[in-house]
């Protein structure tokens, strides 16, 4: 008999299709943008812009990087995702990428989530 899911295993599967369906072209049915990731815990905030064809991140920044801990006060604060967005941004261009998928993964479109995409929109990354 087949286990059933926790709750937990049933959000992470929904949320997983949400963004393959979003970032499939229809026509082609193959990925057209890389993923822009997020990812934030009580101390820092994570960002990767990543390749789901070839399975590679392009780039990616986070507020434990020597360049932007020096800047900060704390790595929880929106000021810092803010840096992190403006750097992920910086780094996806010269890697490259212009247009990408915002994957905000479990996390609600609210605070230093939305912090990174702004800025992310403000380096010159299309969402």
């Amino acid at each position: 008999m087949a286990k059933a899911l926790t709750s937990a295993q049933r959000r992470t599967y929904r949320t997983r299709n949400k963004i393959r369906r979003v970032n499939i072209d229809r026509v082609s049915n193959r990925e057209t943008r890389p993923r822009l990731s997020v990812h934030r815990t009580g101390k820092q905030i994570y960002a990767q812009v990543i390749c789901d064809i070839k399975g590679v991140t392009l780039a990616s920044a986070n507020t434990l990087e020597a360049e932007l801990k020096e800047k900060l006060k704390s790595g929880s604060t929106v000021e810092a995702a803010t840096q992190v967005g403006k750097l992920i941004a910086e780094r996806a261009k010269k890697a490259g990428v212009e247009k990408v998928v915002f994957d905000r993964g479990r996390f609600i479109y609210h605070g230093r989530v939305k912090a990174v995409a702004e800025a992310a929109r403000e380096g010159g990354l299309v969402l």
